[in-house]
This record gives structure tokens, C-alpha cells and sequence, in this order.
């Protein structure tokens, strides 16, 4: 047996001794971890934005076609997350950020997810998969993207009540994950 194989099997007695340490920590009374698509790997948290620099202004159409300012957010943090239908982590990080968006909205920080091309008819036959209800914006264009200098789909920015860029997170997230969510409210302060 190669070794690739022989590390790829599981016999039953891996299982059961696997399922007899999960018994034994329920029986002792350990929290459970919280299962997500990224167990086993560490949380992939938010980096610092060099210089805090201003966030460009954009007005872009919603779903429905009404046109959003985001310099009508000031005074309040916001997420905005660059992402499209086609992108894998795209797809994988909507229903955490969905989670997300229960919680930030009560605590009056905005989110703005900005879809890059594409036309409404197909974004809103994906998100009506997961029930979304914060706002999503279309960039068409890819004019925005490009004056937020996006690195790749997901690009999350978070800007400061001020309307500068402070956070950035490059790849899907977990955007429910408490640590997530403690470092964008602490901006509120």
C-alpha cells in the first residue's frame, strides 16, 4: 500500500475511538466547537488598512434599480464586501453573511455586498437560495472595484464612521464569527 493510501484510510476502531473522545467531552461538559466550512483551519480575521485612506464615493444601483450613495453611510461603519455569483468563496461566505447582517444591523453598522458584473436577474435567482436580505449593489462596470482596488473576489473593506478604510479581509470569511464581529462594533466607539 502506498503511503498516500495507507494515511487516507480509516479503520473502524478510528471511529469509534473518535466518537468515544467526543462522548467523553460532552460527558464532562466541554463547550462544543461550532461547526463551520473552515473546522480544523484558523480563523481568518481582518487586517489593518495601511494609512486609513479615504473610501472612494460610488453611487451604484440596487436589485430594484434605486440608486445608493455610500457617502450617505458616514457617521456609521460600514462592510463592503465585492463578490460575484460565478466566484466559489463568494457563494460559500453568503450565509454567514447573512448571520452577520442580523446582528450589525441591530448595531446600526451598514453592509454593502457590491456584485461585479452581471445583471439582476441572475444575481437575485442565487441569492434567493439563501433568503439574503442585506443590500446588494451592481457593479456593472467594475468601476468601483477598481477605485476600491480590489486584489480578488471576495475583497471585503470595512470603513470607520468616517468614511475611511480600516479593515480588509482578501478570501472568503466567516463573517458571523464572534471575533469578526467584535472587531468591526469596536469601530462604533
Amino acid at each position: 500500500m502506498l503511503e498516500r493510501e495507507r494515511t487516507m484510510t480509516v479503520s473502524r476502531r478510528d471511529v469509534i475511538a473518535g466518537a468515544s473522545v467526543a462522548g467523553l467531552a460532552a460527558a464532562i461538559g466541554l463547550p462544543r466547537k461550532r461547526a463551520s466550512a473552515d473546522e480544523g483551519r484558523p480563523v481568518m480575521l481582518l487586517q489593518s488598512v495601511a494609512g486609513t485612506p479615504d473610501a472612494p464615493d460610488f453611487t451604484l444601483p440596487d436589485l430594484d434599480g434605486r440608486n445608493v450613495v455610500f457617502s450617505t453611510y458616514r457617521g456609521r461603519p460600514v462592510l463592503v464586501n465585492f463578490w460575484a455569483t460565478w466566484c466559489p468563496p463568494c457563494r460559500a461566505e453568503i450565509p454567514s453573511m447573512e448571520r452577520a447582517w442580523r446582528n450589525l444591523s441591530q448595531a446600526d453598522v451598514a453592509m454593502l455586498a457590491i456584485h461585479v458584473g452581471g445583471e439582476a436577474d441572475g444575481i437575485w435567482a442565487f441569492l434567493s437560495e439563501f433568503n439574503v436580505t442585506f443590500p446588494v449593489l451592481i457593479d456593472r462596470s467594475s468601476h468601483v472595484s477598481k477605485s476600491w482596488q480590489t486584489i480578488g473576489l471576495p475583497t471585503t473593506y470595512v470603513t470607520d464612521p468616517a468614511g475611511r478604510k480600516v479593515l480588509r479581509a482578501v478570501g472568503g470569511r466567516e463573517w458571523d464569527h464572534p471575533d469578526l464581529i467584535a472587531r468591526i462594533l469596536a469601530l462604533k466607539a
